[in-house]
């Protein structure tokens, strides 16, 4: 029997070989039939634990209460769960992703994919008490932080010119604080983000929190939400995003290096293509006070 199968095997391939074009048919057939990799644990129930590392790499680990283990840890909606826009309805493409965090999409549509990222980080700075660091840069480049506007302070816009005023009663709940996001999602962006944050410059240096950007309009922002090291150095990262129209932030597969989806290897300067998005351009910043 070990015979025959052999022999059907030489004669596959002989096949192939006389019946493809250099070869290309043969490879792709071949191709065809590798497994690849499967890295998701559809029980986990945050980022770490949706997905596993592969061989021969260790996952970072980050000091407790960190943003960056904050990330690490966030939750996650079941396994199953799609990407809903913010009028309720399920996004065009489901095909893209291996896990959906735990946020809300507001019915406005504001909560975009620099919106997103910036809610996480506020989110963030407010379950640990340290409200008075929240604050962002309007695409003016004005600072409008929680602070002023909690005290009752409110911008007001003349083409590039912004002076804030005190117009409205102090009210420091958790209800403005979302009237205050709404805000910022407006007036900030990733052209904001990237003029008001400081540049990421070696691949070796990103760390998870940290933002993959093109700024502009349209532009895109992507996040770093976990991170893994082999021996050599060799660095993997998830990323996951907010989007257009405004909808749930979710973990990204990668479609193009299926041997290791969801994970990328990233490198500095180079092209990018991510579900729904091609980077002409790698790029990160980092949130201040990291």
């Amino acid at each position: 029997m070990k015979r025959v199968i052999v022999f059907v095997i030489i004669a596959l391939g002989i096949g192939l070989f006389f019946f493809s074009k250099k070869g290309k048919k043969a490879k792709n057939i071949a191709l065809s039939y590798v497994v690849a990799p499967n890295y998701i644990n559809e029980k986990g129930a945050t980022i770490s634990e949706r997905i596993n590392v592969p061989e021969g790499y260790i996952r970072e680990i980050y000091a407790e209460g960190t943003f960056k283990n904050s990330i690490q840890k966030y939750p996650l909606k079941p396994f199953d769960a799609k990407i809903i826009n913010y009028d309720g309805s399920a996004y065009i493409y489901q095909k893209g992703h291996v896990g959906i965090l735990e946020i809300p999409v507001p019915e406005n549509g504001l909560q975009q994919c620099a919106d997103a990222l910036i809610r996480i980080r506020a989110e963030y700075l407010w379950d640990r008490n340290e409200k008075d660091k929240i604050g962002f840069n309007f695409t003016s480049g004005h600072y409008c932080s929680w602070k002023k506007y909690a005290e009752g302070y409110r911008p007001k816009i003349n083409g590039n010119k912004v002076t804030f005023l005190k117009t409205a009663g102090a009210n420091s709940s958790k209800k403005n604080f979302y009237n205050y996001l709404n805000l910022i999602y407006m007036y900030a962006g990733t052209q904001s983000l990237f003029d008001e944050l400081p540049a990421i410059n070696s691949i070796d240096a990103v760390e998870v929190g940290d933002m993959l950007i093109y700024p502009g309009s349209p532009g895109h922002v992507v996040m770093v939400v976990d991170k893994a090291t082999n021996s050599e150095g060799e660095k993997l990262f998830i990323l996951a995003q907010g989007n257009t129209p405004a909808q749930s932030v979710h973990v990204l597969k990668n479609l193009n290096d299926p041997g290791i989806s969801p994970w990328y290897k990233l490198e500095m300067g180079a092209h990018l293509e991510i579900p729904t998005y091609y980077f002409n351009e790698t790029k990160f910043i980092r949130f201040k006070d990291i």
